[in-house]
């Protein structure tokens, strides 16, 4: 069947960022310019790639559009899947993207060596996991963000990042090993590694296969939950986001958010409905596992006092609260937690750019900024013309500081989930779904009514964490004026953190149809039939045609 050039476009956010990191390598390093150039050009075509392929997934009431890449039909050849829920990762990879790369082009780029080839790298391995339909080659995709990681993890060198980079690597290898051992165990029992043909054998597993199969799951799950930074397996990601450059953290801000896409793609496909008696196998542990993270973020923020800490606890809070609401299992707290996905996604990346600027007006407790300045030669005192003791009252407030300071307040906003920005929809949108489902009311006695107000009890624990942590940080950074310094920002700098808070506002003023995107795709997602009937039944291309 021959199809028109859009119907390829599905394989353009693979194909494209691996080209552009092998072009890139070819220039050598002393071609940072024409790099960042490259680079800028490629992440936008992703972009807009990415949104052409989130209005192709919307076209129908559930539609899967599935690429064979080499033209072997399902389950023998590689399948690409499009569907709502990966087409919006995709469009949130991009933001996310570009966002951290303009930022970076300030200097963060020319901290170190293959920074740009290293960052499409990363593309690539977010791209394919999101799109891959096959768990091997999840493997694969999942193990080429991973070196990426590692690199731009380390870019800026210093002891604190070779540091955090061992350890961040070790613990990613151990996940890396888990990994191949339950796909291993799942192949053992069911032969096959493609998902949907996973999820229509999963149910005809003899009895005395079944205990295999769910420890090949079980052990598959604990990867994904390292990658998502749960509880107890977390304790890597506070220092590694902290230590970071801000440009990496926040595009690492999505790479948490890998972990959960497969944990919700894999637990409801799996062990849906037609699993027998696997049915909801792994629904209730992740569940609680959620609220332990909820709890430990919670926690771990209340106690933080380093900025770059505190922004890793709320992504672990981020983490948490998404595990909690796919343990639940209901296709309505599904849509409202892909809402608080993408609204705390924004300002989490948004908040890991922010705080380096915040750090430039301080001249205490600020370990990473004297190193970050001498690294690029700006460790050069900053005259003052005001005597800031006489001049407490009445002084008209800089740019600059006006810039940060409304930014912070956004950025702490929609983290606590206060009114009126997004985080507040997000998290209503999720205490109304769980507390009165549909309007009813569970039955008496079952434990779900117990676990709704323990989460509703960590979400407002968390939210007010959030605000008196934050609240803190704010103080030291905008209302202490001894000895501080003005800090120089640059429109390239600035311009990030802005569009990805108007992205946010966005999302709150256009939450009615931003919801309605949601509701359809998690009920795709809770009702699998179509994903699995759509990737089993692809057809082969003809001569010098491709797939659909």
């Amino acid at each position: 069947m021959m199809l028109s050039w859009h119907d390829h476009l599905m394989i353009v956010p693979i194909v494209l960022p691996m080209l552009v990191a092998g072009f890139m390598l070819l220039l050598g390093e002393g071609r940072a310019t024409a790099k960042a150039v490259v680079n800028v050009a490629a992440t936008l075509a992703l972009l807009a790639v990415a949104i052409a392929l989130l209005r192709q997934a919307d076209t129908g009431p559930v539609r899967v559009a599935v690429y064979l890449a080499a033209n072997w039909p399902a389950p023998f050849g590689i399948a690409l899947a499009l569907d709502r829920l990966s087409a919006i990762m995709l469009l949130l990879t991009a933001i996310m993207a570009l966002g951290s790369l303009l930022y970076s082009l300030a200097r963060w780029h020319r901290a170190g060596v293959h920074f740009h080839p290293l960052f499409q790298l990363q593309l690539m391995g977010l791209n394919g996991a999101f799109l891959t339909a096959d768990l091997f080659n999840l493997f694969v995709f999942f193990e080429i963000l991973l070196a990426a990681s590692y690199g731009l993890l380390l870019h800026g060198s210093g002891p604190q990042r070779v540091k955090a980079g061992l350890h961040y690597i070790a613990v990613n290898l151990v996940g890396s090993s888990l990994f191949l051992i339950g796909v291993a165990l799942i192949y053992g029992v069911t032969g096959t590694l493609n998902m949907a043909d996973v999820a229509v054998r999963i149910g005809q597993v003899a009895g005395s296969d079944r205990m295999l199969m769910e420890a090949g799951a079980a052990i598959l799950g604990v990867a994904f939950l390292i990658k998502a930074g749960a509880w107890p397996l977390n304790f890597w990601l506070p220092p590694s986001y902290a230590a970071a450059s801000p440009p990496a953290a926040a595009l690492f801000s999505i790479m948490t958010k890998v972990g959960v896409y497969v944990i919700l793609r894999l637990s409801l496909l799996m062990f849906g409905d037609q699993a027998g008696e696997s049915s909801g196998f792994v629904q209730q542990w992740i569940l609680y596992v959620g609220l332990a993270t909820l709890t430990f973020g919670t926690l771990g923020m209340l106690a933080s006092q380093n900025t770059g800490r505190l922004a890793g606890f709320a992504v672990i809070i981020s983490s948490g609260t998404l595990l909690s609401a796919v343990g639940f299992g209901r296709d309505s707290v599904t849509a409202a937690a892909l809402f608080y996905l993408v609204s705390s996604t924004l300002a989490l990346g948004a908040f890991f750019l922010l705080q380096e600027l915040m750090e430039r007006s301080r001249t205490f407790g600020a370990d990473l900024l004297a190193v970050t300045l001498e690294a690029f030669g700006l460790d050069r005192p900053v005259d003052t013309e005001e005597d800031m003791s006489t001049t407490d009252i009445g002084v008209a407030i800089p740019a600059a500081m006006a810039f940060l300071g409304l930014s912070f307040i956004a950025c702490a906003l929609v983290l606590s989930g206060l009114p009126p920005l997004s985080g507040f929809v997000a998290k209503f949108a999720l205490l109304t779904t769980i507390l009165n489902p549909d309007g009813l009311t569970p039955e008496v006695g079952s434990p779900e009514p117990v676990l709704a107000w323990v989460l509703l009890g960590l979400l407002v624990a968390s939210g007010l964490t959030t605000v008196v942590s934050l609240t803190r940080i704010g103080i030291r950074a905008f209302w202490v004026p001894s000895g501080r310094a003005q800090p120089r920002l640059r429109v390239i700098e600035v311009f990030p953190i802005a569009a990805m808070l108007v992205l946010g506002i966005v999302l709150m003023v256009q939450a009615q149809p931003a919801m309605r995107y949601f509701t359809d795709t998690a009920r795709a997602l809770h009702h699998p039939d179509d994903y699995v009937r759509g990737i089993m039944s692809a057809r082969q291309a003809g001569p010098g045609g491709a797939t659909p």
